[in-house]
């Protein structure tokens, strides 16, 4: 008795992925160049938003 009968044929499972292929443009643009793009403009925003210390020192006149 074996246990692919219990494994659905709707969904991959690991023996049937394939790698990375970076020969293919599409490839590396979804999975490489959009994610650093995505990971630099988060920290570009969370720095923009984020108060900053002296800017607020030098408005409040304090020291």
């Amino acid at each position: 008795m074996s246990l692919d009968f219990q494994i659905p044929r709707e969904v991959p499972h690991p023996d049937n992925n394939m790698p990375l292929d970076l020969s293919n443009p599409f490839e590396v643009i979804v999975y490489i160049v959009i994610p650093v793009l995505l990971i630099m403009m988060y920290f570009f925003l969370r720095k923009k938003n984020k108060p900053n210390k002296d800017k607020d020192q030098e408005k409040n006149g304090s020291d």
